[in-house]
């Protein structure tokens, strides 16, 4: 029997039964998780400070840099924000909550699913597998053709490197490397703007639904609802009645969905000390 450090008393009684049932009924899990858990690593939430960017005389906020339609209007300029954001995501390590998900789909196997908002591949770098892995909102490490010309997705060139300087902005080789090499055209980072939409080829959109539908237990962690899709499998987890744990820093829509729940709970605090106590719980075998 593997003995677990965790003690019963270290988790709030509605979490328990959660888990518990989950564990008793051989059920599926699925983990929806934002840019909180990455934050743990050191990476900069999106409309933080480090989202801004100045072209010229102008600051713009990541609302506005981060769309097609800004892409097409100053293509070198976006990559350049992308390539300074890139370089945090490639600094930066997988913390202990992202160890403890790469655990729970290694316990769990073709019963967990990752649905996650982060573009910073640190989930794979952990070891969840790309199989399971639903990057909903893409990877930052990859790019496609801006033209659709069907030359498909791929890693970012070597040469740029991993250490942009702020407000660089790519140029001579480096805008070259920027390029398709199948058209011409420029390539674009590999994440959804704001002026796109989920679609299942690219993004998971279907497969993510589908999930919420056949899981037995959410766990929400570091995300607060800001965008659709998370939105609606939160909302639909809710429907369902199945129970749903929120761990974040603080209160948002989604905690008090939890909380609601007749076997939700909200978990306040760091996913790095909440993660590793879940998911041993749910680690013990006889």
């Amino acid at each position: 029997m593997v003995v677990a450090l965790v003690t019963d008393a270290d988790i709030p009684s509605n979490a328990l039964h959660a888990l518990s049932q989950v564990i008793a009924s051989r059920g599926r899990v699925l983990a929806l998780t934002g840019a909180g858990i990455s934050a743990e690593s050191g990476i900069p939430t999106f409309r933080g400070p480090e989202g801004y960017w100045r072209v010229g005389s102008v600051n713009y906020r990541p609302e506005e840099l981060a769309t097609f339609a800004a892409f097409q209007r100053m293509p070198a300029e976006i990559w350049g924000w992308y390539l300074h954001r890139r370089s945090f995501c490639r600094k930066a390590n997988p913390n202990p909550a992202h160890l403890a998900l790469a655990e729970l789909e290694r316990k769990l196997g073709d019963r967990f699913v990752l649905v996650t908002q982060n573009v910073d591949g640190l989930h794979l770098r952990a070891g969840n597998s790309l199989e399971r892995t639903y990057q909903i909102h893409g990877n930052i490490d990859y790019v496609r053709c801006a033209a659709e010309c069907g030359t498909g997705i791929r890693a970012l060139p070597e040469g740029l490197g991993t250490d942009w300087p702020k407000d660089t902005i790519p140029s001579g080789d480096h805008l070259e490397l920027l390029h398709c090499d199948g058209c011409g055209a420029f390539l674009r980072p590999h994440v959804l703007w704001f002026d796109e939409y989920y679609d299942e080829e690219r993004y998971r959109f279907e497969s993510s639904i589908a999930a919420i539908e056949a899981a037995d237990l959410l766990l929400v962690i570091g995300t607060s609802g800001a965008t659709n899709l998370p939105m609606q499998i939160v909302q639909r987890a809710s429907q369902r009645g199945i129970s749903i744990l929120v761990i974040n820093q603080d209160p948002s829509p989604f905690s008090a969905i939890a909380a609601a729940s007749e076997h939700g709970a909200f978990l306040q605090g760091a996913a790095g000390t909440w993660l590793p106590r879940l998911v041993e719980y749910m680690t013990v075998v006889d």
